[in-house]
């Protein structure tokens, strides 16, 4: 398979640009060298849009529907498959808060169940919802404040904020585990690591690089269920970020012998037979497969955000919906309450099932963590 990947709504580091509260990336796959087979036609689109390069945004409905019936027909000669990858900037933050300070490995004030089962996604959840814009905002500038000191101030600033805020919680439990693990902070900030070091570091952290990171695993799951294999892996050239996408891509190369079962209802993490082809950084003048992912991408962004599109232009996107071969991954705090309220509904356990033996051990267990958990709160 031939992979082109392409994104829109970059903003960089700054999660807070109304006018692009979302990063997109599209990904167009065939098992056909696009580059090579769909070069002539692109030619033939050109010539009909009299143009040197097709530019969705430059183009807009009215004239990209000239050749509207001609790109479905391509997809289908191609076996064209595009896909859609999202992250929400302004949750970005709260999730990066959440990950940094309620990582139990470190803040030993957070219960073992609050941070390695499904239940640290009820335990976000709720979080979240203690922020307003200014905090999240400063919880972002805490993390890519290179001066530890100023990060410091933030971050503890933001803990008490959280604290501030927990008047509005009705749930004791959740308000104990947050109110206790945003104290154990306020007390050690220096223990959480909470900053980045470097420039360099900012970017392994930013939403394009989470959004990469999701569109590498969905190709890479995507090949495992059709056995087929990565030919090429081709990312638009922009001198940012190309970089960091090279690094994380590299780095699950490295990691294809890892296999991690999915413990507790967690996911499972399986990087066997990750794809050993290198990401390309092509230029989008230069490649047939990026200039078509562009017009993919265009018309799957503005169909999103509820903008105008010509129906002719919808179709190309509802046949690939049509095929059950759309994926949208989208990452977002709304994505996660879909997701995991789902997976509560069906896999609550009846306690009654459960023998006296088991929940003798289950709380056992409680009683255990919870000592551990609060002997920390006294230092």
């Amino acid at each position: 398979m031939y992979y082109y990947i392409d994104e829109s709504g970059h903003t960089g580091l700054n999660l807070f640009d109304d006018s692009q509260p979302r990063l997109y990336y599209g990904v167009l796959s065939s098992p056909n060298n696009l580059d090579v087979v769909a070069e002539p036609v692109l030619k033939v689109l050109r010539k009909i849009l009299n143009v040197d390069r097709i530019h969705a945004s430059q183009l807009g409905n009215g004239e990209l529907v000239k050749i509207a019936p001609l790109l479905r027909q391509l997809a289908i000669e191609l076996d064209i498959r595009f896909d859609l990858h999202t992250v929400y900037k302004p949750d970005h933050a709260i999730i990066q808060f959440f990950d940094q300070t309620f990582d139990q490995g470190v803040n030993p004030a957070v219960s073992w169940t609050g941070y390695w089962t499904p239940l640290r996604y009820p335990l976000l959840l709720k979080l979240s919802q203690l922020f307003d814009e200014d905090m999240a905002k400063e919880a972002w500038g805490a993390r890519i404040e290179l001066n530890d000191q100023e990060a410091e101030r933030k971050l503890i600033n933001v803990c008490s904020s959280v604290i501030n805020n927990l008047g509005m919680m009705a749930d004791p439990r959740a308000k104990e585990l947050i109110s206790d693990a945003m104290n154990w902070v306020i007390k050690n900030p220096s223990e959480i690591c909470y900053s980045i070091s470097s420039r360099g570091q900012s970017l392994q952290i930013s939403p394009n690089l989470v959004g990469f990171q999701s569109v590498i695993l969905g190709i890479h799951q995507e090949l495992k269920s059709t056995t087929t294999k990565a030919k090429a892996i081709i990312v638009d050239r922009q001198s940012e970020f190309n970089r960091a996408q090279e690094y994380i891509h590299n780095f699950y190369q490295q990691q294809n012998d890892v296999h991690t079962l999915g413990v507790l209802g967690m996911p499972e993490m399986d990087l066997r037979d990750f794809p050993q082809v290198p990401v390309i950084c092509t230029p989008g003048d230069e490649s047939a497969g990026l200039e078509l992912v562009d017009v993919y991408l265009w018309i799957m962004k503005r169909i999103i955000e509820d903008r105008s599109i010509a129906p002719e232009l919808e179709q190309l996107c509802e046949d690939q919906t049509n095929k059950g071969e759309l994926l949208i991954s989208d990452v977002s705090l709304n994505a996660i309450n879909n997701r995991w309220s789902n997976f509560f509904e069906q896999n609550m356990p009846d306690i009654s099932s459960f023998t006296a033996e088991e929940l003798e051990r289950k709380e056992a267990f409680y009683e255990q963590d919870e000592a551990r958990r609060k002997s920390h709160l006294e230092k």
